[in-house]
């Protein structure tokens, strides 16, 4: 018997909320979404899974919208409803949270949570007084600190997206939808936030979480939709599915063919070493060394100085003291350019903003790097430069049908190997991979750790930052872990265990004893 979506109910008992019946979208050829139906449930957590690309954003754009289906109906609370703008489903008690906050960064915390609805005096003025009142109260639901009266501008990443949940919340919501809103939170901030989702829960609402994490799927909802190649595969009861089972349905095959960790490695000479590198404030007194073939894991928890000490490692800021060797000479990192030349690349943490142009053709982000060997007489050689990307798109299995495509319209995953494909047009000799499968569904995360095991047996000596542990000790053959500023441990592949790296990354005085 085919699976409708329709989750089996007593006979007595809670009618959807919300309702999805044969939604169907496409835009220009490319087809979106295919017949998806399912429904979800009052007082639920209701997962929502799938590879990058199966069609959940497309889903969450025509509940909130942002998009129109193009056949197919959505019922709330049993009307049959077509929401023009996310402001007219937000009337009626839908509304969403996006992984990448969308908050006004000069305004302040609480003008961004009582946007479009600001309460006012008598006298038609903003009632300021009442509005960081009501910003408080929502923070502090969520459990956080955040001062109301503080301009966005100067927030953390996990900060904003406890701004935009409170947002959310400002309103009288029935229907919340959660766009992977832990990727950028600690496990202590994620803890937090689902104890405000199983809160609204108790309290009848019902709430849609997307997430790639699937060990939070089975930890958190109620019930679990799986879509796949833009159609519904399944809608379950959680308690029914595993994480091993959640992978089967999304990407057709079992967890276990995935990935598999490459043998022991084969080291070359030392490729990178850093001592008692310094950044004012930041951290201070970090030493280590990577050799060629190898990948050096850099775990702790975020605001932790990972990402600041891949910057300035690459010269985005220059180092306040120590030494930075590369194949055996010293190098003074000043700027992103010099680093490049000098065969040290990076991978950004925040692909879209730090290390792709988003309006720009796969072509153009690809070779960007090495336009410059690509010119002839001050003319680019369009067709080589074609040739290259197109090579490079095959290696790193973006799939695209050309490489004119603009890079804004690729999953994450596929933005991911854009990404990947540009810097290492460089040819460097050592690779800083900041968090490289943030955001990205189950299948392009097993290719991209095929890719960085590949490298490094090809002598590239890589550090990956990653604070989804699994990967960082299934990935890495050392790991460093990184507490206020301060290097506090190291293991061995063989010593490391989740448990250990989180242990050492939770300590707190780190930056006092240096």
């Amino acid at each position: 018997m085919p699976d409708t979506g329709q989750l089996d109910r007593p006979e007595i008992g809670p009618l959807p909320v919300l309702r999805l019946e044969g939604i169907c979208k496409a835009f220009g050829p490319v087809r979106a979404l295919e017949d998806v139906s399912f429904d979800v449930l009052p007082g639920r957590v209701h997962g929502l899974v799938g590879e990058n690309g199966a069609g959940k954003s497309t889903l969450v754009q025509i509940i909130t919208g942002l998009a129109q289906p193009d056949s197919g109906r959505v019922w709330l609370a049993g009307q049959p409803v077509r929401f023009r703008t996310p402001i007219e489903a937000r009337a009626q008690g839908v509304a969403a949270v996006y992984q990448d906050p969308k908050l006004f960064p000069h305004m302040s915390v609480a003008e961004n949570i009582a946007l479009g609805a600001y309460p006012t005096l008598p006298i038609g003025v903003i009632n300021r007084k009442t509005m960081v009142a009501t910003a408080s109260a929502l923070l502090r639901r969520l459990g956080s600190d955040i001062d109301p009266r503080a301009l966005v501008a100067g927030l953390s990443y996990a900060e904003h997206q406890f701004v935009e949940i409170a947002r959310a919340l400002s309103a009288d919501v029935r229907v919340l939808i959660l766009d992977e809103p832990t990727s950028a939170l600690t496990p202590a901030e994620a803890e937090r936030l689902f104890r405000v989702v199983r809160a609204l829960r108790d309290r009848g609402t019902a709430v849609i979480l997307i997430s790639h994490r699937l060990e939070e799927i089975t930890a958190v909802c109620d019930d679990v939709t799986v879509l796949r190649d833009r159609r519904h595969v399944a809608t379950r009861p959680a308690a029914e599915v595993d994480r091993a089972s959640l992978v089967q349905m999304m990407v057709g095959r079992p967890l276990e063919t995935l990935f598999t960790r490459r043998a022991a490695p084969a080291l070359g000479a030392e490729t990178l070493r850093v001592e008692a590198l310094s950044l004012a404030r930041v951290f201070a007194d970090v030493s280590f060394s990577v050799r060629a073939g190898e990948i050096v894991g850099m775990g702790g928890l975020v605001g932790a100085g990972r990402s600041e000490i891949a910057q300035t490692l690459f010269g985005v800021t220059p180092p306040t003291s120590g030494q930075v060797f590369l194949r055996g000479r010293e190098v003074h990192p000043r700027s992103p350019g010099q680093m490049l030349a000098l065969g040290l690349a990076y991978l950004p943490e925040d692909r879209d903003r730090d290390g792709l142009i988003m309006p720009e053709t796969i072509t153009h982000n690809i070779t960007l790097p090495i336009v410059r060997t690509l010119a002839r007489w001050s003319f680019v050689d369009s067709a080589r430069e074609r040739r290259l990307a197109e090579d490079a798109a095959a290696t790193y299995r973006v799939l695209t049908p050309s490489v004119e495509q603009i890079v804004s319209s690729l999953s994450g995953g596929n933005r991911q190997k854009v990404a990947f494909a540009k810097w290492l047009a460089t040819k460097p000799a050592a690779l800083i991979l900041d968090e490289p499968t943030h955001g990205i569904d189950i299948g392009s995360k097993a290719q991209v750790h095929e890719m960085i095991a590949q490298l490094a047996g090809e002598g590239l000596a890589v550090v990956l930052i990653s604070s989804d542990l699994p990967e960082l000790i299934a990935m890495s053959d050392r790991i460093l872990v990184i507490a206020e500023g301060a290097l506090v441990g190291a293991f061995s592949h063989a010593e490391a265990t989740q448990e250990k790296v989180m242990m050492a990354a939770a300590q707190q005085g780190a930056r006092a004893r240096r």
